[in-house]
């Protein structure tokens, strides 16, 4: 490393628009001196020189030391995968879900551009043109901006451009859920593990790495009770998704008559054992959950005249949501018995609910008015006087 060097901020004058500020120094290789720049920006968004230096605080930090400090997006991602989406800090779940966003989107659109050049602007009308759910371009938005926070953290940077990036999550559509009819509907249709597994995740909304990851020893007929204690993702077990997800879980009666039926057939009744084992691995890792809904509960479905919406194993944990709100139950006890983190995950599920406990009872009052004008329609005309 050569000596200390501060660099040179200079305001230079274009043949239009703005002024910009620039930054100069020089680099030592071989005993060879090479002299470099980079433009930092306008000076509509630096008006005074103080507001320049701040902006390259970071870079000159990078010239006078052994660790380069990030300067475009892509190391900042490199950066941000080595010390944030780790296993001690991160669900397995969450490092492989941001990775892929990361490597599909964010790396290939933003991964040459320097810090100081992603704007707030270009992201949004990006993010838009993205032909995706609104969902899905939230969530891309989200890993944008934790990047850039990482990057606040230690100092590299002294705004978030993707703070004031406006997105939207709104659902395209409402999931699908099971009324109570229907759910009774679909249990006939299934053989003992298959039905087990769809009244345990109907009746206690457990998330499906929940279910899977469920051994016998976590089963307290006693108390009548789950404790759920990990989560499984492809095989990879963690912990659950939130802290209140490791709160336990009531079991109806005729749940747990269940449960103890498919104990007593299952090859794997050990205490130790999966509730729920793949046999092609003798039992030492659960079933895999998307294949029993493609291959049993789809078609079940379909055997029980359920037919025009789309069912996942989430499907079953809305259905509790809409139905604990058609019961009356409180919006507390439903917050503990769903295991939300906070209530207005839980409101927002109610909301939908409310509203199509409002859309069932208004086709009730037009059916009567249709029932009412059918039997004035048939009624024979009086005789004329």
């Amino acid at each position: 490393m050569s000596r200390f060097q501060e660099g040179s901020i200079l305001r230079l004058k274009r043949k239009s628009g703005s002024d910009v500020w620039v930054f100069r120094w020089y680099e030592e290789l071989n005993g060879a001196r090479t002299y470099r720049k980079v433009t930092i920006g306008s000076v509509d968004r630096f008006p005074a020189r103080l507001d320049a230096e701040n902006a390259v605080a970071a870079l000159r930090r990078n010239i006078n030391s052994e660790f380069r400090v990030p300067e475009t997006v892509s190391e900042l991602i490199t950066h941000y995968r080595d010390n944030e989406l780790t296993a001690d800090r991160k669900a397995f779940a969450t490092i492989e879900a941001t990775s892929i966003y990361l490597d599909r989107h964010v790396q290939p659109k933003w991964g040459a551009k320097r810090l100081s050049e992603v704007r707030t602007v270009d992201v949004e009308k990006w993010l838009y043109e993205l032909v995706y759910a609104p969902g899905t371009r939230s969530k891309i938005r989200n890993i944008l901006s934790a990047l850039f926070n990482h990057a606040m953290r230690h100092e590299w940077i002294d705004r978030n451009p993707i703070t004031k990036v406006r997105t939207s999550s709104k659902r395209l559509r409402e999931p699908d859920v099971l009324s109570p009819a229907e759910f009774a509907a679909l249990l006939p249709e299934l053989e003992l593990r298959e039905r087990t597994m769809v009244m345990l995740a109907g009746s206690t909304g457990l998330r499906r790495s929940e279910l899977v990851a469920l051994t016998w020893r976590d089963i307290d007929l006693e108390l009548m009770q789950i404790n759920v204690r990990r989560s499984c993702v492809r095989n990879h077990f963690g912990d659950t998704k939130t802290e209140a997800s490791r709160k336990p879980v009531p079991l109806h009666p005729s749940v747990v008559l269940c449960l103890a039926e498919w104990r007593d057939e299952s090859s794997y009744k050990a205490d130790d054992d999966f509730l729920f084992p793949s046999v092609r691995l003798n039992g030492a890792k659960p079933l895999t959950p998307d294949m029993v809904l493609k291959k049993t509960i789809r078609p079940a479905l379909e055997r029980a005249g359920i037919q025009g919406k789309v069912i996942g194993w989430h499907s079953f944990r809305h259905s509790l949501a809409t139905n604990l709100r058609a019961a009356g139950v409180d919006l507390k006890t439903a917050q503990e018995l769903l295991r939300h983190a906070n209530s207005r995950i839980t409101l927002d599920v109610y909301t939908r609910a409310i509203s199509a406990t409002k859309r069932e009872a208004n086709d009730r009052v037009m059916q009567m008015v249709f029932d009412a004008g059918k039997k004035k329609l048939s009624a024979p005309s009086p005789a004329p006087s």
